[in-house]
């Protein structure tokens, strides 16, 4: 997940800086791609990691304070602490998107996602396909629970790092954490076979991914986000009856 951690720390864009320094810890820490109780670089490193000044980066983190997702402990061994979210109420999120704004969002990701997943077949060292059979092997034995829906999109994230895209993979961040969450009320959490099928869609495109075939890898990965955004928008039609 090396590439992956590498992308959330690059330097952040110029306009809106403080906003842009929390949209991207947010995503990280609700993606796991920081993990719950981890502690941040002091505040200097962590301002100069992302390219702003020091009062930019204690306005996004008193921000992330007050959002309950970093904690600031004082003395000895103090400093800045990642606070994992609680699992939002994913259906009344659901209903704030029109089914045209859904089908738009799925059409962008699985570009992306596509684009992600072909580059990645082309660029991918050995390092770099390590943590996605890592990530296979933990969602393999997890629970179907706010843990699976992480490690979900913690996989997703790491093709886009093994794309050795910094950009992608930053607007791979991006969208799990906007359509990640929608996209998992998708699956069926009652039936056994809706586990396997994901975890069989997953082990394909890892597959695809280290024979080398850049297109197979591309239709794989667009046809997991499109399948998924087709189910949930019959989800959210079903909201409306």
């Amino acid at each position: 997940m090396e590439s992956a951690r590498l992308a959330v720390f690059a330097p952040v864009d110029s306009t809106a800086r403080v906003e842009a320094v929390i949209r991207r810890l947010t995503d990280a820490i609700a993606l796991g791609l920081l993990a719950d109780g981890e502690q941040l670089p002091s505040e200097a490193e962590l301002a100069g990691q992302l390219g702003v000044s020091t009062v930019t980066l204690r306005e996004a983190l008193m921000a992330l304070r007050q959002q309950g997702m970093v904690e600031t402990r004082r003395g000895r061994g103090g400093g800045s602490f990642v606070r994992l979210p609680s699992d939002l109420d994913l259906g009344s999120l659901l209903r704030g998107y029109a089914v045209e704004e859904l089908r738009d969002l799925g059409d962008h990701y699985a570009a992306i996602a596509g684009a992600a997943a072909r580059l990645a077949a082309q660029r991918a060292l050995p390092s770099d396909l390590a943590p996605l059979l890592r990530s296979l092997d933990e969602m393999a034995g997890a629970d179907w629970d706010g843990r699976l829906r992480r490690l979900d999109g913690r996989f997703h994230v790491e093709i886009a790092a093994a794309s050795q895209s910094a950009r992608l993979t930053q607007e791979e961040i991006r969208l799990q954490a906007d359509i990640g969450p929608l996209l998992w009320l998708s699956r069926d959490e009652h039936h056994e076979m809706a586990k396997r099928n994901l975890f069989d869609q997953h082990r394909a495109i890892v597959e695809a991914i280290r024979a080398g075939e850049g297109d197979q890898a591309r239709e794989l990965a667009e046809r997991h986000v499109l399948d998924a955004v087709d189910h949930l928008i019959e989800l959210r039609l079903r909201l409306q009856e």
